[in-house]
């Protein structure tokens, strides 16, 4: 089904009820919670602190959480009491499980401001997001806009912003039951203590230069570990070229969200660039070391919620062409990341972008070291 098919029916059922939007009130104890979104990996992850926060402020409150349906598996134990209602706007019957899950007291919208459509579809009678989205169509019907504050913080901590009362307790991996899985490929080689490598991100502009991960293997080598990599289904041919010596197990392509999950509970630390998989480490708890290069680590790092997380982010903290204040189309002026492409890339260095070249092999093993006398 294609994207237009789902919007049909969310706008066919959210236009009749914008205009009753004058009347709605905003709720005192909201009983039934709706979080719409469409966000990746990481940025779903990322919503944990709201999570958390809500159960805090609504204890008794059913809350569902609109997730992308490769990621429910995720949320299979229900952290934070929270059900997650699989959606993806081309498929119809997600769309319709969405829409038919209402009605809501409260619906929070996360990202992009075009899913608050999707909550007053769903009969949320009184919707919160962030401010000044664009086009101006996707606010219509937003009750209660939140801007963005004047002063650098991080994105995970400003979805819990968009609920009042106290911010939530930092996080403990004990807050997220770990998802079922399937028993690991190579089971009997992970027995060993080991280090997972991966260097597959979701653009070109994140991945770092591919001879630099066989450098950090061999220097997980030299330390008495050994390493493993893994990758997404389009990441097998990556880690083939990266290294082509079957000595180092390679899971690249043979993992679900659950097993990946349990790949990294039984790991010494995880490398990897930022990406979703640097979000899931910090929700296993694994001592992560994620490399920034156009992404901004004071905004997509641990932040207030992840503080006591053993997580590394290794960046460039002036890079200059990390220039963009914009987030999810809203212009913040704090906020300086980049959004380019390899075509787009003003610092394109033939395979990489120079942000990303600037992080040494030697920055990332001490940061990887440093970890490692720590789990020993």
């Amino acid at each position: 089904m294609s994207r237009l098919a789902g919007r049909i029916r969310i706008f066919a059922r959210a236009l009749p009820r914008l205009l009753a939007k004058p009347l709605r009130r905003k709720p005192l104890h909201p009983q039934r919670i709706l979080i719409a979104h469409h966000l990746l990996l990481g940025d779903t992850l990322l919503l944990a602190p709201l999570l958390a926060k809500l159960r805090a402020q609504y204890r008794d409150a059913q809350i569902a959480l609109a997730c992308p349906k490769a990621i429910a598996p995720l949320y299979a134990g229900r952290p934070f009491g929270v059900t997650a209602l699989p959606f993806d706007p081309r498929d119809l019957a997600s769309v319709l499980g969405v829409l038919r899950s209402g009605p809501y007291d409260l619906g929070i919208v996360a990202g992009d401001n075009r899913h608050s459509w999707l909550a007053l579809a769903a009969g949320c009678r009184w919707i919160v997001a962030h401010a000044h989205d664009v086009p101006a169509w996707k606010n219509w019907p937003v009750d209660e806009a939140v801007p963005y504050p004047e002063v650098p913080a991080a994105w995970a901590d400003l979805t819990a912003d968009l609920v009042p009362g106290d911010e939530p307790r930092a996080y403990h991996p004990a807050d997220w039951p770990a998802p079922s899985h399937v028993e690991l490929p190579d089971a009997d080689q992970l027995a060993r203590p080991y280090v997972v490598l991966h260097p597959g991100a979701s653009t070109a502009v994140k991945r770092w230069p591919d001879a630099r991960w066989l450098e950090v293997a061999r220097f997980v080598e030299a330390r008495g570990y050994m390493p493993v990599w893994s990758g997404g289904p389009g990441e097998v041919a990556l880690i083939r070229a990266i290294d082509p010596d079957p000595r180092h197990p390679d899971l690249a392509g043979r993992l679900g969200l659950g097993e990946l999950w349990h790949l990294f509970a039984g790991a010494k630390a995880i490398v990897c660039p930022d990406t979703g998989v640097a979000h899931l480490g910090r929700l296993v708890g694994v001592p992560t070391i994620a490399l920034f290069g156009p992404g901004n680590a004071s905004i997509h790092g641990a932040g207030r919620y992840w503080r006591n997380v053993p997580f590394v982010a290794v960046t460039i903290a002036d890079m200059p062409c990390r220039d963009e204040p914009v987030i999810f189309r809203r212009r913040v002026e704090w906020v300086r990341r980049c959004d380019r492409n390899a075509t787009t890339c003003v610092a394109w260095r033939g395979d990489h972008a120079e942000c990303m070249g600037r992080l040494s092999v030697a920055a990332v093993c001490d940061a990887l070291q440093n970890v490692l006398v720590k789990v020993q």
